[in-house]
């Protein structure tokens, strides 16, 4: 419903077959969603030269965490347990607690949400 338009989302990527926007229950600031615009559940299911393109919207959604808030790694998960659509999990991380999904902020701030997105555009260049 994101990708549709039809739920507001702070988007940082869009491409045809690509995008990336923030979660809204982060585990770290910046906390990005990189999502095949095909509906495909399971990740290990997509086309090769698909997942190939998610992992390089990843990596530069990676780049761009750690540039925008100064971390030292970015962290990459692939859950899909939360909605039945693949999709990667993309944050800046301080080391291996930032990996555990039970503190996210579901939550979190309007503002803080909006800082992120700001923040991760700056860098992007979007």
């Amino acid at each position: 419903m994101i990708i549709a338009g039809e739920i507001p989302g702070r988007f940082v990527h869009r491409d045809d077959e690509v995008v990336a926007f923030l979660s809204i229950a982060p585990v770290t600031p910046g906390h990005t969603l990189v999502v095949p615009r095909a509906e495909v559940d399971d990740w290990t299911t997509l086309d090769p030269a698909l997942w190939s393109h998610v992992m390089m919207v990843a990596a530069r959604i990676g780049v761009a965490v750690k540039t925008a808030f100064d971390a030292p790694r970015a962290g990459l998960v692939i859950a899909g347990f939360e909605v039945p659509h693949a999709h990667v999990h993309v944050f800046q991380t301080r080391g291996m607690a930032d990996f555990d999904f039970a503190d996210a902020k579901p939550d979190a701030p309007a503002a803080e949400l909006d800082d992120a997105h700001r923040r991760l555009l700056a860098v992007l260049g979007s």
